[in-house]
């Protein structure tokens, strides 16, 4: 019987028509998704469902979804799927990273434009029969200097068009290096550094602890007087009520926001403000990105339904199903080694080193070396998943190399990954027990027997009496439970390290408290995705 799917928001006719000619049974009821009751009434015959931003994919629904396998979102966000009854449910999500990036650069550009020559108001006072052509001077992008907070996939878009415009280009991305800046022929700076130089400043990076409020009222007091701010990435990058008081001083020129904290955004207080261009998060709104993440999703979901081909998915990595039963120990293994150096590393990466040994060196290594990479990389940025995980790190410049050997030591199989840095190499290894549970094994090439948990902490220091009790002691004083805890030393006296597994995750307070003490080099909470 062939596969069936159900399209329950606007798509191209082309991408429903790619579900025909593969053979795929197909229902096109695009306003489907508004109804909630007549969805969940609907999905339990279909084995697809295609959406975009309307469509909400919550737990009952998918309780409903017996026999669905896959589901795909034309576009980059899936906020409006639960992803992690979708994963206990075996459905898998996809959707199409990379088919706005274009679009969206593009209107960042064109807001700049429009800021800098206050275009809307122009248009607006000329429509209204007014000539005031003395009232809206305004300033060339030529010569001017692009502060880019994240050369990533869109932000690198941005340097490219900005340097086509005459315009000086740098940027601030940690995780950005000083060869591939070369290459972009942008200058890599400081924050700081950018803030104080830029003319005009554009956001191109996901919203994560990191890079909320990176724009903050701090941060916008340090720009030179006569910034542009631009923002097409994400609300709560910027302080807004900042920027709106910052205009109203002189200090900002002008500022044009596509996205806003709270969306949608019927009340902000940069509306109505003079050299303030809004639009209603319109960075993906063309037709050629449209039609490309719709093709893409119906392409993608054809190959899964049809071949068991996974790309771009958000929860499985790709392999075959045979693969899966086999390798998901060493899947789950390979991106807690990844997550462990990716929250340890905060300089730019050069180089990710991933050495299998044994048994595990026989497997699909291409999906482990995904699992890695999205693991270190999911720091940078939390959307990344095993098929775009490696094409972020080669964007940014990232070497990945892989050894096999024979089985070398004590374990059937284990993995081993190096992050190199300008500063440091790093390394972390594991294996997996033969109850399918991941154990971490080598850290920074000293020996432990570490149980993966959900909530960690990680310390380092000097081989010396009194570090467990202070550990121990610390943590039941603040009420903080001790599941596992794990010690190891390269030598007598030498230095040493502890990874603790705890019920909840170590407040700040009590991080502190332990870094006064003295006696520990460094002291790390840590998360890791047991699920």
């Amino acid at each position: 019987m062939a596969p069936k799917v159900l399209v329950s928001d606007k798509l191209s006719p082309t991408a429903v028509q790619i579900f025909r000619d593969r053979g795929i049974e197909v229902d096109f009821e695009p306003d489907l998704g508004k109804d909630k009751d007549r969805l969940a009434e609907a999905i339990g015959k279909y084995d697809g469902l295609a959406i975009r931003s309307a469509t909400r994919v919550t737990e009952k629904i998918l309780e409903r979804a017996t026999n669905l396998k896959v589901i795909g979102r034309a576009g980059i966000g899936t906020d409006n799927i639960d992803k992690d009854a979708a994963s206990k449910r075996g459905v898998i999500v996809m959707n199409t990273p990379f088919g706005n990036m274009i679009t969206t650069a593009e209107h960042a550009i064109a807001l700049m434009f429009a800021v800098a020559r206050q275009l809307p108001e122009a248009s607006a006072s000329t429509h209204a029969g007014k000539w005031e052509k003395s009232r809206f001077m305004g300033v060339e992008l030529t010569g001017k200097t692009l502060g880019v907070i994240g050369a990533g996939n869109i932000g690198g878009i941005v340097c490219e068009r900005a340097r086509g415009l005459k315009m000086k280009v740098i940027a601030y991305d940690p995780y950005l290096s000083e060869e591939k800046a070369a290459k972009m022929g942008v200058e890599k700076v400081a924050l700081d550094d950018l803030l104080k130089r830029a003319d005009f400043i554009t956001l191109h990076v996901p919203l994560t602890d990191q890079t909320r409020n990176i724009l903050s009222r701090e941060n916008l007091e340090k720009t030179r007087k006569g910034v542009r701010i631009i923002n097409c990435a994400r609300g709560g990058l910027v302080d807004e009520q900042a920027v709106a008081d910052l205009l109203k001083s002189g200090h900002i020129a002008g500022a044009a926001f596509d996205v806003f904290a709270k969306e949608p955004a019927t009340e902000n207080p940069l509306f109505g403000l003079p050299g303030v261009v809004c639009t209603p998060h319109l960075g993906a709104a063309t037709t050629e990105a449209q039609e490309n993440v719709a093709l893409q999703v119906a392409e993608q979901m054809s190959n899964y339904l049809l071949d068991g081909a996974v790309e771009n998915a958000l929860n499985m990595p790709s392999m075959t199903a045979e693969d899966a039963k086999v390798m998901g120990p060493w899947v789950k293994l390979a991106a807690h080694l990844g997550a462990f150096i990716g929250q340890m590393t905060d300089e730019p990466i050069k180089a990710i080193n991933i050495l299998y040994d044994g048994t595990v060196s026989q497997m699909n290594l291409e999906a482990l070396n995904c699992s890695v990479v999205a693991g270190i990389m999911k720091k940078v940025n939390p959307d990344v998943n095993m098929v775009s995980a490696p094409f972020i790190a080669k964007e940014r410049g990232v070497q990945i190399s892989t050894t096999s050997q024979d089985k070398s030591g004590a374990f059937d199989g284990y993995v081993k990954v190096t992050v190199v840095t300008e500063k440091r190499d790093r390394s972390i290894a594991g294996t997996v027990f033969s109850d399918g549970k991941p154990r971490f094994i080598q850290i920074k090439g000293i020996n432990i027997d570490a149980e993966v948990g959900a909530h960690m902490l990680y310390t380092t220091n000097d081989d010396m009496p009194g570090i467990i009790g202070t550990l121990g002691n610390t943590m039941g004083e603040n009420g903080v439970n001790i599941a596992n805890f794990t010690l190891g030393r390269a030598d007598k006296g030498g230095e040493a390290i502890a990874l603790l597994y705890v019920d909840e995750p170590v407040p700040a307070p009590v991080v502190r408290k332990l870094e006064d003490t003295g006696m520990f080099r460094q002291v790390k909470p840590l998360a890791f995705d047991i699920a």
